[in-house]
């Protein structure tokens, strides 16, 4: 395809000039770091073979994300060790999330903070989520590829974790909170990465199945910290001692710097937003529906925040009070019998996560996500009306069926977006910081009238996020559908003359003919 002169970026808003240079929004705010079709169009004749996707796995220096690199082409069984090593960052943070309440008690008793202010911790912690996904951790992930911001979030969260020792020394509350907020940034930068990463290394249709596995060892790891921390970390200490907490963190430390070097030398196959625009050209033969439209205009993605945002909000909220709820539905249980259920019901969070992946492996994900959301619905509607036994079991269930939330909206929300890719995830990352906006509001609400009234609050966040599976299943089913049928990274035969490395204007692989016109939404 000829071009009389350089392509138009609608994404990128003159500003200014000086000196002769043009000033651009774009570039400001990292949008230029985004190709256009036409450059990636240009590129699929000369699209590298899976082979050497394979040998550039091993490349250390940041990669354009306007480049073509093959990686749509990654094949299940070449997906598997990048896979697991990404996953390892899902249990550390889930690990570091299963902290919070075990710090906030002990913070309590140790350093004499109040309820309000050991929320400060949480409140750090998941504002955190909003600033670096918007910022510096999206900008990173989109100029320096998915490797280097891995290594970047990984030496955040050990920075973040090497100060909770002067503050130990100092005996300051603020400290630990500014070390946890400096741990969210780490964590959230690795978020930002992570999830897109898991969600596009491998075949198209399986992102939601192997972002829901990975995810589960998430939960698993917010269910064996608060074991640990109550059974190793924090055990036979006295009131006033925080050197559990101090050596708890160096540890944390220095496991984290050594995973950063691990990252380092590993084999990670590099995931450009172009490769992500070549995958969706080759799968609009399989009715897709995919159309190139500006971000703006990827109304999907926007749903998919506000749900994600809402659930997230919904979700903490939940676990933030859960004990308080089984103390005032059940009169005269104790603290540590009340902990014990929320240990429960953690464990079956994170059953739930292996559950829903092994449903899509035979469910349609649309489907999956509009069942457990419907669960979510009416079992928390039966904990704020049923006492006793009956509402605990409830809202256990209302965790159980929590799972696969996350994960599911994730990958959906990233359908479709083909070049806008990364920065869309970017925005679905920084939606969890609705965990620090409910549960004050329903502390609030708990205060003025009871807890179990006040869960009245994540029912209306569950609600909302239930519009968007609604949406997906009476509107979009067509296009998701049609991501399951795709044979990208699928079908070797169709891929023979990727293999190579060479194609002509009229060569086909996988669905996309070279020389035809591409589709975009001005």
């Amino acid at each position: 395809m000829s071009q009389s002169g350089p392509s138009v970026r609608r994404d990128s808003i003159k500003i200014g000039s000086y000196g002769g240079h043009e000033y651009r929004l774009g570039s400001i705010v990292g949008m230029e770091t985004e190709p256009t079709l036409e450059e990636v169009y240009e590129q699929m004749p000369r699209r590298p073979s899976v082979a050497e996707v394979k040998a550039q796995a091993h490349r250390k220096k940041s990669i354009s994300n306007r480049a073509v690199t093959g990686a749509s082409q990654i094949t299940v069984r070449q997906s598997i060790f990048p896979i697991c090593l990404v996953t390892t960052l899902f249990f550390l943070w889930g690990f570091a999330y299963g902290l919070l309440d075990v710090l906030n008690s002990h913070f309590q008793t140790t350093l004499g903070v109040t309820k309000a202010q050991g929320a400060g911790l949480s409140g750090a912690y998941f504002g955190a989520y909003f600033l670096a996904p918007l910022t510096y951790a999206g900008w990173i992930v989109r100029r320096y590829g998915y490797r280097w911001t891995f290594i970047t979030g990984l030496c955040i969260f050990g920075v973040g974790s090497l100060m909770f020792w002067p503050s130990g020394v100092k005996r300051s509350f603020g400290g630990f909170v500014g070390s946890m907020f400096i741990v969210g940034s780490g964590l959230s930068t690795l978020e930002t990465s992570a999830n897109p990463y898991i969600a596009t290394c491998g075949p198209p249709r399986y992102s939601e199945l192997r972002l829901n596995l990975s995810q589960s060892f998430q939960a698993i790891g917010s269910v064996v910290a608060p074991l640990l921390a109550a059974q190793v970390f924090f055990k036979n200490v006295n009131d006033t001692s925080l050197a559990s907490v101090q050596y708890t963190y160096l540890a944390v430390a220095c496991f984290v710097f050594l995973l950063a070097v691990v990252f380092f030398f590993a084999p990670i196959p590099e995931i450009t937003d172009s490769d992500m625009a070549d995958g969706e050209e080759q799968g609009r033969d399989f009715d897709t529906g995919y159309v190139d439209k500006p971000l703006y205009k990827q109304y999907v993605l926007f749903w998919g925040v506000a749900a994600q945002f809402c659930y997230v909000g919904s979700q903490v909220a939940i676990a933030n009070f859960f004990i308080n709820y089984v103390q005032q539905v059940r009169p005269g249980t104790s603290q540590s019998t009340a902990s014990n259920l929320l240990a429960v019901a953690q464990s079956l969070f994170a059953i739930g996560r292996f559950f829903s992946s092994l449903c899509m492996r035979y469910l349609k994900p649309r489907h999956v996500l509009w069942l457990f959301m419907t669960m979510i619905v009416i079992f928390i509607c039966c904990a704020m009306g049923v006492g006793g036994n009956g509402g605990i079991a409830t809202l256990s269930l209302v965790l159980f069926f929590e799972s696969c939330i996350y994960p599911t909206i994730f990958t959906l929300s990233l359908r479709g977006l083909g070049r806008h890719t990364k920065r869309g995830a970017s925005f679905i990352v920084s939606s969890v910081s609705g965990g620090a906006v409910f549960p004050p509001i329903l502390g609030v609400v708990a205060d003025a009238r009871n807890t179990q009234i006040a869960m009245c609050i994540p029912l209306i966040g569950f609600v909302v996020s239930w519009s968007f599976p609604l949406y997906l299943n009476l509107f979009k089913a067509k296009e998701l559908d049609g991501y399951l049928k795709s044979k990208v990274g699928i079908v070797a035969g169709e891929n023979a003359s990727v293999e190579s490395g060479v194609g002509g204007s009229s060569e086909k692989t996988s669905g996309v003919t070279f020389g035809q016109p591409f589709h975009k939404e001005e």
